[in-house]
């Protein structure tokens, strides 16, 4: 198991920047992957950037170029730098980490934070 502790969110102007934090309860080594999700009012959650334990990264292509996913394994937290946010960036953001077991794999959430991007 794992818990995941988000923070860094709030309220920003269009333009503007944010840094997410994503704290593990245990070595992100040990993690297949971790990412970034957002889910805005009325929509569906989506994924916007993962990183898994070798450092390879995906992200959607929305945000391709404006996000940034990173690790610090010393820290076992995982990072998000958005930049030139934009209104349509407004959502909870909610951090995930995938374990896996022999056969199946696990996801795990964060409580989620709020990021609005507003003037």
């Amino acid at each position: 198991q794992v818990q995941l502790v988000e923070s860094g969110g709030g309220l920003v102007q269009p333009g503007g920047s944010l840094r997410l934090s994503c704290a593990a309860s245990r070595s992100i080594f040990s993690i297949y992957a971790m990412g970034w999700y957002r889910q805005a009012p009325g929509k569906q959650r989506e994924l916007v950037a993962a990183i898994t334990s070798g450092g390879s990264t995906n992200y959607a292509d929305s945000v391709k170029g404006q996000f940034t996913i990173s690790a610090d394994n010393a820290k076992n937290t995982v990072y998000l730098q958005m930049n030139s946010l934009k209104p349509e960036d407004t959502a909870v953001y909610y951090c995930n980490a995938v374990l896996v077991g022999v056969s199946k794999s696990y996801d795990y959430w964060g409580q989620g934070t709020q990021v609005t991007v507003s003037s």
